[in-house]
């Protein structure tokens, strides 16, 4: 058993870390900027320790200062939460030299799965089904050219380091390959410090269907069903859901199997996440892996009915998992909650909170790190809270939300809630007839007045 962790993050995924060790008897350390000091994950933690200043280079992602919070309050484990330093190598790394335990996969396990060339090399070696595409980065665009042509159009551009939609390019035809390539390089370059691209064909009308997955340390691995992510805006995710209204029963054991078989490859330890594109014939391929808890994992959480950041625990302390797979008992459907501007293309709206209610009731869950009075710094991501509803069916699923969102009052700033209640609405939302290209369809409309 750890007896103290030290959570490398902040908002409300340290205060769900936070919650979980309390109820595991584990003592907890938060870090925090200057601009988090009055969070409620500082307040919660045993202990609070200010890494910075509130640029995240100068504290989140500091790793001397945090690894001197561990030092001072001598932590024995590190929780990294996503974002941040959660899929950094180095910092796994450094931890294990510093005989502190990551509460995550091994730095060897990362870099397996973090460079996308090589996990689509890995996967390619352990038959895990992959989009057609080229075999490792790319040279030049004259290289690009000849590949594009032997898949055919339409085709993906993507950055080897990339995340977040960034270094990301569609390309439809021959005329528009170059202009296309140059933007993806110069941004990948300016965001991830790495411009290699590779070329995969692109998926019309598809799915993102993700499976959560555990592995422990003794070469055992588990899938815990899947999430439906369709729903995104640039590549960033909206709403989640499990089970998903496109799966069957069939395509489930399919890709359970499949995402077991791609975190065995690299002999897996923690929770983690296999990311899929599902075409509209059900067929399936391997997109990348997630090394590291995610956003949405309450989802799954609430239609299995098990605590995952518990299991990440249990797992990094050495015991063994039950190797059992799980399906859906329930349906669940998460909102994520963002400080932005829904009638104004999303735009941040950071600010102080005035007013602050969040819907209760059975199968309605908020997690949250902010109240009344809070201010939302501008310099971290928008998310506020996510509001999690789960019933026996979607239909019920849907209604609930719809009422849950009724009931979830933000004052002060502007929330993507007046989004997510036209959404419930959605004729094609609704049926479960949607893909990933669903936002570019989607038209809100302006509240009377």
């Amino acid at each position: 058993m750890f007896n103290k962790i030290l959570i490398a993050n902040r908002g409300e995924i340290a205060l769900r870390v936070i919650r979980t060790c309390k109820e595991m008897g584990i003592k907890t350390v938060a870090v925090y900027s200057t601009a988090d000091k009055e969070s409620l994950h500082v307040r919660f933690a045993d202990e609070a320790v200010c890494i910075g200043p509130a640029q995240s280079n100068l504290s989140y992602l500091n790793i001397p200062k945090i690894m001197a919070a561990v030092e001072i309050t001598n932590a024995d484990a590190i929780h990294p939460g996503y974002g941040f330093l959660a899929e950094n190598a180095d910092f796994a790394e450094i931890c294990t030299e510093y005989g502190i335990k990551f509460i995550g996969p091994t730095a060897e396990q990362m870099r397996l799965m973090g460079d996308k060339v090589t996990a689509k090399e890995t996967m390619i070696k352990a038959k895990v089904p992959c989009i057609p595409g080229s075999e490792g980065l790319v040279d030049d665009v004259k290289a690009g050219l000849e590949i594009a042509d032997k898949i055919k159009y339409p085709v993906m551009i993507k950055a080897t380091a990339g995340g977040g939609g960034k270094g990301m390019r569609v390309v439809h035809n021959k005329e528009e390959f170059e202009k296309n390539w140059n933007s993806a390089q110069m941004e990948a370059k300016a965001s991830f410090g790495n411009d290699g691209l590779y070329i995969e064909k692109f998926i019309e009308e598809p799915r993102h269907i993700e499976i959560q997955v555990i592995g422990d340390q003794h070469g055992k691995v588990a899938h815990l069903s899947e999430r439906d992510c369709s729903i995104q805006r640039r590549h960033q995710k909206l709403v989640e859901e499990s089970p998903s209204p496109f799966m069957t029963t069939r395509l489930r054991d399919k890709m359970g199997k499949a995402a077991i078989k791609a975190a065995k490859a690299i002999n897996y330890e923690g929770v983690g996440t296999i990311e899929f594109l599902v075409d509209k014939n059900r067929n399936f391929y391997f997109m990348e892996m997630n090394t590291r808890i995610q956003v949405e994992h309450t989802v799954t959480e609430e239609v299995i009915d098990h605590d995952l950041i518990k299991e990440q625990i249990k797992v990094a302390m050495g015991e063994k998992i039950s190797g059992k797979n799980f399906i859906p008992l329930l349906h669940a459907i998460e909102c994520r909650i963002n400080a932005e501007d829904p009638f104004n293309n999303f735009r941040p709206s950071p600010g102080t909170i005035t007013g602050f209610h969040s819907p209760k009731g059975q199968g309605v869950r908020v997690d949250t790190h902010v109240y009344a009075g809070y201010v939302i710094p501008p310099y971290y991501d928008s998310m506020i809270a996510k509001l999690i509803c789960k019933a026996q069916t979607r239909e019920e699923c849907i209604r609930k939300m719809k009422r849950a969102l009724d009931e979830f009052i933000v004052e002060g700033v502007k929330t993507t809630v007046p989004f997510h209640m036209q959404l419930m609405e959605n004729e094609a939302f609704v049926s479960g007839k949607f893909d990933t290209s669903f936002m570019e369809d989607f038209k809100l409309e302006e509240p009377a007045g």
